[in-house]
């Protein structure tokens, strides 16, 4: 019996997903509830902070959208396995223009074995499955990114810092207003240079790469059930062999079965029509019959036609007794 819903371990990828980032999110609740965070980011003046959090929200929401497809893609990977199991390669009815990675895999696969020839299916799979691993990859990447931005933002921070202390030293003993504010600009240069080192390594470095992972692993998996499902299931649909013969003949068979019931109910149709049409050309008849047996006209040019048959009947008995001769040869010829 083939499965109605999915299985826990069909969105074993989202759940990943989402336990780590509950996880990362319960660590911060722990350990950073404390910190303003925002207030900092409207005083960073080097905008690096902000530029880490806008790609780490992007790197989260376009992780989360891959996690969600890769399971929707491992249930549909798995309805298409439990046909496989009942029917092989031939009970998987996907559509050409499919949405689902998994159905254009199963489509190629079907094209490819129709016109006789030996699919590889190690390199179908990695073909179809390749936009994901770039995905996976650009979450990598976004990763990277931030630990790099994160190491802009240290030198940029210590360099205001720097320029803060030199401003300070300028002022010492002269402007106390002045060094004050050396003293500030110095300081928010070395809180740049912390967070922006901090929030790199930790948002891009830790997070972002698990999230990568866990979905580049996702993809692994789902690529290995395909190729576990073609290799077992299908094998007798992708090799030739006399089991293949006999599964696409006994599909033929079914075919040929499906459209002789169909020729079946066509001509029990037809043979009802045509029953139901003699029936209607009889009561046409008969109401013809019933109004026109009582008109006097009717009855006037049948009597007419009788008269009329009988004078001609009795004009051939005249002609017949005056002309013996050429009655005889005009029936003659007629009989030629």
């Amino acid at each position: 019996m083939l499965k109605t819903g999915f299985s826990q371990k069909s969105i074993r990828t989202f759940i990943f997903w989402m336990l780590w980032a509950a996880a990362a999110l319960g660590t911060y609740m722990m350990l950073y509830s404390d910190t303003d965070i925002i207030s900092y980011l409207k005083s960073d003046y080097s905008k690096v902070t902000w530029l880490i959090f806008f790609l780490f929200v992007l790197g989260v929401l376009f992780s989360f959208i891959l996690a969600l497809v890769i399971s929707l893609e491992t249930i549909q990977a798995e309805r298409a396995e439990d046909l496989a199991k009942a029917k092989g390669l031939k009970g998987i009815t996907v559509s050409a223009d499919a949405r689902r990675a998994v159905d254009r895999f199963y489509h190629s696969l079907q094209y490819t074995v129709d016109a006789h020839t030996v699919p590889d299916i190690e390199t179908l799979v990695q073909v179809d499955f390749a936009r994901f691993h770039r995905a996976s990859r650009f979450v990598e990447v976004l990763g990277n990114l931030l630990v790099t931005m994160g190491l802009i933002g240290t030198v940029i921070g210590l360099t205001v810092t720097l320029t803060g202390l030199t401003t300070s030293l300028e002022a010492l003993g002269q402007d106390q207003e002045l060094l004050l504010s050396g003293l500030r600009h110095a300081m928010s240069g070395m809180g740049t240079a912390f967070y922006t080192t901090l929030l790199g390594s930790v948002l891009g470095g830790v997070l972002l790469r698990i999230f990568a992972q866990i979905t580049e692993s996702g993809v692994e998996d789902l690529q290995e059930k395909l190729m576990r499902t073609c290799l077992v299931y299908c094998s007798a649909d992708i090799r030739p062999s006399l089991e293949q013969d006999l599964r696409f003949l006994g599909a033929e068979l079914s075919v040929l079965e499906r459209r002789f019931k169909n020729l079946d109910v066509m001509f029990d149709q037809s043979t009802q029509a045509l029953s139901r049409f003699i029936q209607e050309i009889h009561t046409l008849d008969s109401l013809i019959t019933q109004k026109y047996s009582k008109n006097p006209a009717i009855k006037t040019i049948e009597e007419h036609r009788e008269i009329v048959e009988l004078l001609r009947k009795e004009h051939y008995l005249n002609e017949a007794v005056k002309h013996p001769v050429r009655t005889a040869l005009k029936r003659l010829f007629r009989l030629t």
